[in-house]
């Protein structure tokens, strides 16, 4: 089973906000966080331990405009699919939230299954992107090419589709931990002929491929019997 999407709904209007979040949880593919403002929005994007995989985002907020906050967002290099709610859908008004890097836009009063129809478009093509890029530790990783890139040392970590699909599910969890049973459903699926020593040999070879000292992982944890991606570099990587 795979884990729900993290997305951020950025919206004024409470009881519509409200709605929203309740509604997209409750089909369990997503899992929303909110905000009331631009400024609570920035915030929330801002924070290094939170990753969202899209961003629905009211473009009349009472402190900003949603497409100057798409086009911020754009200029800091966040590439996460953004759908724009409006309440206006004249042709200036859509052109003007595409430009300002909007993928799509859908105007109000909407139906939530034509909203999580669209949301599911743009996570696909942003999947299969060149624009997908997560960081883990001192790395860019980059699902579309199967690399793994250190841009401090120049230098390129190739992987195999099923690494590439393990990092991917544990960065869904947000340093959450996952069994070996659901990874190994997700990545491999139903089959019989899989166990979980094929699972273990995956995560020996990627610790060898990214970590500093594969004996002692910093990224790709095991955590009371499952597996744990601490996405962010610990300080002494940093350096």
């Amino acid at each position: 089973m795979s884990l729900a999407r993290p997305i951020l709904i950025v919206e004024d209007d409470a009881a519509l906000r409200a709605t929203l979040v309740e509604q997209i949880a409750s089909e369990g593919e997503f899992r929303a966080d909110e905000a009331g403002s631009a400024a609570e929005a920035m915030a929330m994007l801002a924070n290094a331990d939170v990753r969202y995989d899209a961003v629905l985002l009211d473009i009349g907020l009472p402190d900003a405009d949603g497409r100057d906050v798409c086009a911020q967002l754009r200029r800091e290099g966040k590439t996460m699919p953004v759908i724009m709610l409006t309440g206006a859908d004249a042709e200036q008004d859509v052109v003007r939230g595409l430009d300002s890097g909007a993928n799509d836009y859908i105007a109000k009063p909407f139906r939530l299954s034509e909203l999580l129809a669209r949301l599911r478009a743009q996570l696909r093509v942003f999947d299969n992107s060149e624009d997908a890029v997560f960081t883990i530790g001192n790395y860019l990783f980059r699902p579309s090419a199967r690399l793994l890139l250190d841009p401090g040392k120049n230098r390129k970590v190739r992987l195999t589709d099923k690494e590439c699909r393990i990092l991917k599910y544990l960065l869904r969890a947000n340093a959450e931990p996952v069994n070996r049973a659901t990874l190994l459903a997700d990545v491999w699926g139903f089959n019989s002929g899989v166990t979980t020593h094929t699972l273990e040999t995956h995560i020996y070879r990627l610790r060898q491929k990214m970590e500093a000292d594969p004996a002692n992982p910093q990224l790709l944890l095991t955590d009371r019997g499952a597996y744990r991606l601490q996405a962010r570099a610990p300080e002494r990587m940093a350096a």
